[in-house]
């Protein structure tokens, strides 16, 4: 009798396993919205994983050079892993661009997709224009997500009826390096949605964390505060951008110094973050903007990409 007990408890618990599993969402076909850096490296990425990918943005000039990009990064991954073999390291190049495809009409191609990744520019209003529209072409299944770093994924979610299968999905720059997938859960996101997109970034082959949302979720949270800390150190007259830098790297280990990676990262991209949280919380000393920087973007001295941002690069 304890051996029938123990068989059929061990069914139920398999049957449950495999009806848990069933539930789950097996992304199979992404869609991405945004030609850009990250939107190409999430397509990249997706791609070279066994995914079929469908890259949308407004133009065929921008997806002709979206295309380029993915296809230049491809032949440096190809290089590296395939260093043996350079006929396998082509057939990877090819295979991986048959398996991208291009769209200037998002709505027509939502259809039969299991995940959206929006990654689009950091504006709210377009964002939402955006999500309401594909809410209405989208299969019933389909799961959406937004590669914001630092608007709400509430406020987004908000502009659908499918706010259980929405969630954040933040890659970091360039997407083909790192490693890092933050996964952002709303209060309204499914378990189902939840763990569907975990299982995805691992099929990437990347590392999921998971976090609420809060503003900035987890890196941007505790990085964007430091690095107007910062700023806040050298207005203020206590040390050095020079020296500041220095510290940093020799005495944190970090590789680059808070002024080099603001530069980096692009000053117009840091205030429009922190512009953003001290509209929600205008009484947290952290979010308070900085005058310096607010300075250098008026001039439109951005950091690396404009030649001038704390430092010169001309």
């Amino acid at each position: 009798m304890a051996f029938v007990t123990r068989q059929f408890v061990r069914s139920v618990s398999s049957s449950s396993t495999a009806s848990a599993s069933v539930k789950k969402i097996i992304v199979k076909h992404v869609t991405v919205i945004g030609g850009g850096l990250m939107g190409s490296g999430i397509a990249q990425v997706a791609a070279a994983t066994g995914h079929t990918v469908v890259l949308v943005d407004q133009t065929e000039d921008i997806l002709a050079k979206s295309k380029k990009g993915i296809e230049e990064s491809l032949r440096k991954v190809a290089k590296k892993k395939f260093a043996e073999d350079p006929k396998a390291g082509d057939e990877f190049v090819v295979k991986t661009l048959s398996s991208i495809t291009t769209s200037t009409d998002a709505a027509s191609v939502v259809h039969s997709t299991d995940l959206v990744v929006e990654a689009i520019v950091e504006n709210l209003q377009l964002k939402n224009e955006l999500f309401k529209r594909l809410d209405k072409f989208a299969a019933e299944h389909t799961i959406f997500a937004s590669n914001t770093s630092s608007l709400q994924i509430t406020s987004i979610a908000n502009a659908t009826t499918r706010q259980d299968r929405f969630a954040g999905l933040h890659f970091f720059n360039p997407v083909p390096v790192m490693k890092l997938v933050e996964v952002i859960k709303t209060p309204m996101t499914s378990q189902k949605t939840f763990e569907s997109l975990v299982d995805f970034t691992k099929t990437l082959g990347k590392h999921p964390v998971s976090c609420k949302d809060t503003p900035g979720f987890v890196v941007n949270r505790l990085l964007v505060p430091y690095l107007m800390e910062a700023i806040r150190l050298y207005e203020r007259g206590d040390a050095s951008k020079e020296d500041i830098d220095t510290a940093m790297k020799l005495g944190a280990g970090y590789p680059m110094g808070p002024f080099e990676l603001l530069d980096y990262v692009g000053l117009d991209t840091t205030k429009f973050i922190v512009d953003g949280w001290h509209e929600i919380d205008a009484k947290n000393p952290l979010f308070q903007p900085s005058p310096s920087m607010n300075k250098l973007v008026t001039e439109n001295k951005l950091g690396k990409k404009t030649g001038e941002g704390f430092y010169k690069y001309k």
